[in-house]
């Protein structure tokens, strides 16, 4: 298999009026999602519940999650498609990190990991 893999960023908005269990569900599917396709999740943060700038289906406030993971490109039509038929998943947002990203993102986790120790 000669395909390469890239680093990308994930954002979604989960439904804010859903139960934790639901929440985590939700979660957990996508993660499973992208494990089963060949995908390598990095990280996963829960921002957990924010005020949106507008409103999206009469709500004001959603659950966001914000990923890392590592695949091939051709993951990302399908993965996008599964969050876009999930009713619960309000929007979302991928990015293929580039090298300045890249830069960005480990600076910030050595930084998370000075002030942990």
């Amino acid at each position: 298999m000669a395909s390469s893999t890239s680093t990308y960023e994930l954002t979604y908005i989960i439904n804010p009026v859903l139960n934790d269990d639901r929440t985590q569900d939700i979660i957990r599917r996508v993660n499973k999602y992208i494990e089963e396709h060949g995908g390598e999740l990095l990280e996963v943060d829960e921002w957990g519940s924010r005020r949106m700038a507008y409103q999206i289906d009469k709500k004001r406030n959603g659950y966001y999650i914000n990923l890392y993971f590592e695949a091939d490109g051709s993951l990302i039509q399908p993965l996008e498609r599964a969050l876009q038929i999930e009713d619960n998943i309000l929007r979302y947002l991928t990015l293929k990190m580039d090298a300045k990203m890249l830069r960005h993102y480990e600076e910030q986790k050595a930084a998370r990991a000075s002030v942990a120790e």
